[in-house]
């Protein structure tokens, strides 16, 4: 039996409804290794090259978002802004090992030693320093003429 159907085609391999069956069997071949001009060993170890680069990008993905959650928690911090629920889990995702790079640390760094600079008393007494007094004095009386003429536009009595 298994002689005779080796020997003789199946008899309704022809009536596809789509036409030419047997060449689109011998257009896509079973094994993608022959499909890509490789031997089956050399097709594995490039499939297996493939897994492992993408691992690495995918690595190296995580670690630059964990560094960016990262420095956002240091922000958030520093203007005691409310914490990301989403910061916190890439965080304890990506563990211990991440570290803000150095160059952002030191802007954020920078930063800080302005804005403290600005807020402390000594920084008011410098801002004090730079204005020009005569440039106050003159803003102040403009403003208050302008207050009274306003008021003796609406006031009667005045």
């Amino acid at each position: 039996m298994f002689l005779i159907k080796t020997m003789m085609p199946n008899p309704l391999a022809g009536l596809n409804p789509m036409g030419g069956g047997e060449a689109e069997a011998e257009a896509a071949p079973a094994d993608p290794a022959k499909a890509a001009g490789m031997t089956r060993e050399e097709y594995e170890e490039y499939q297996k090259q493939l897994v492992e680069e993408k691992m690495e990008r995918d690595a190296d993905f995580l670690h630059k978002k964990a560094e960016r959650a990262t420095l956002r928690v240091c922000l958030r911090d520093k203007y005691r802004l409310p914490k990301s629920e989403q910061d916190e889990n890439m965080l304890a995702m990506a563990g211990d090992d991440v570290d803000v790079p150095e160059e952002l640390l030191k802007m954020v760094d920078e930063d800080a030693t302005e804005e403290e600079d600005k807020d402390s008393i000594l920084g008011g007494i410098q801002n004090l320093q730079n204005m020009d007094m005569d440039q106050l004095k003159e803003k102040a009386s403009a403003t208050v003429t302008e207050i009274k003429a306003k008021a003796e536009e609406k006031c009667s009595i005045m």
